[in-house]
């Protein structure tokens, strides 16, 4: 299984750098075991029956993006620097795990200046990554961060554009409630309350739980050889609640339906180590063809980066050949990629029960 089985054109311009308005207004691609449909995601709830369950992730994303200073003195006077960060997750110890440019830039025991409020010092460096020791914690830390940082945007969006302030609001869903995510669970983006009422009225359920994603959700697969790619840890949590509602939710006939590849994973990994039972801990879960799936009937997702691990996994629930052929068919008829783009529901079993059986 070599790294070019996963590849595949993309033309620049159907690269989304901003989200559709509203979010469930974006275009929605229903791909069954044998047919494709061109919907929107309002129409979600005609491709959904009663008794379903759509699997969440809560995340919420912090603004983990930050631009500061640092400053020296020396013979020839002081000089100042400019240090970006990309803060990835706290330590035991204390400080924040982060990616630092320029990091040769910045010796330890050195401060970062972000804002009039906010600073951190450089307390050490391991694996390419600096370990930063932030001048304030708790709740003062947060509406410090919320002040002086940017949503962290994907490379493909920041390399054309920097974040402002409606990213703090198009790059987080809806129901965000625990914060730790650096990058969006961005299926989710689309939801908006009209549709929550609908699907609620259609007598689809939802669950939430939680997994942080991590800066390493856009690391490249640098392996031909996929299958000795080493994963990204994230943490995770599925709720004594959550793991109810899916064990209900598959005792009674209902089809379990995670949106995003993270709600997937984090599921995914619950069932290969406890079963359908509450599940935390730290998840580095690789899914590709081959992949036995316990728990997803089908996935809700955006359209993934050609030779990503992402669509590695998605070509593991619809098969190779038939994610092929959704992929083309989405770029011949111009979706629009990545975070900020539209949607896929991918169903690998054909279903019938549809409220319109006339859909093209």
């Amino acid at each position: 299984m070599k790294l070019s089985d996963f590849d595949f054109d993309l033309p620049e311009t159907l690269i989304a750098t901003r989200p559709a308005v509203p979010r469930s207004s974006a275009r929605l691609l229903v791909a069954e075991a044998d047919t494709i449909h061109d919907q929107h995601v309002t129409d979600l709830v005609e491709w959904l029956r009663p008794g379903d369950l759509l699997v969440l992730n809560d995340t919420k994303v912090i603004p983990a993006r930050l631009f500061g200073t640092r400053a020296r003195t020396s013979a020839q006077g002081e000089t100042t620097a400019r240090i970006e960060v990309t803060l990835l997750e706290p330590r035991s110890d204390g400080t924040w795990s982060a990616l630092v440019k320029p990091l040769k830039k910045l010796r330890v025991g050195e401060e970062v200046r972000f804002s009039a409020d906010l600073s951190a010092t450089l307390a050490g460096t391991a694996d390419g990554q600096g370990h930063l020791q932030f001048n304030l914690k708790g709740d003062d830390f947060d509406v410090a961060l919320a002040q002086a940082g940017a949503m962290p945007l994907p490379p493909y969006i920041a390399a054309i554009r920097a974040a402002d302030a409606r990213d703090k609001v198009d790059y987080q869903t809806i129901w965000a409630a625990n914060s730790g995510a650096v990058a969006a669970p961005t299926a989710s983006l689309h939801f908006d309350a009209a549709l929550m009422e609908a699907l609620k009225a259609r007598g689809v359920a939802t669950t939430y739980v939680t997994l942080h994603v991590g800066a390493g959700t856009f690391l490249p697969v640098k392996v031909d050889d996929v299958t000795a790619h080493k994963m990204h840890a994230e943490w995770g949590q599925v709720s004594a609640r959550a793991a109810q509602d899916i064990a209900d939710a598959k005792a009674q006939g209902g089809r379990v339906i995670p949106v995003g590849t993270t709600a997937l994973r984090l599921i995914e990994t619950m069932a290969r180590d406890n079963g359908v039972s509450p599940w935390e801990g730290e998840t580095d879960i690789f899914i590709y063809p081959g992949f036995p799936f316990r728990v997803a009937d089908g996935l809700m997702t955006n359209f993934h980066l050609p030779k990503s691990t992402l669509m590695m996994l998605v070509a593991a629930l619809m098969g190779q050949d038939r994610i092929k052929h959704i992929y083309e068919h989405a770029v011949t008829q111009g979706y629009r990629f990545f975070s900020y783009g539209d949607a896929s529901l991918l169903l690998p079993e054909t279903h019938t029960d549809k409220t319109d059986t006339t859909k093209s």
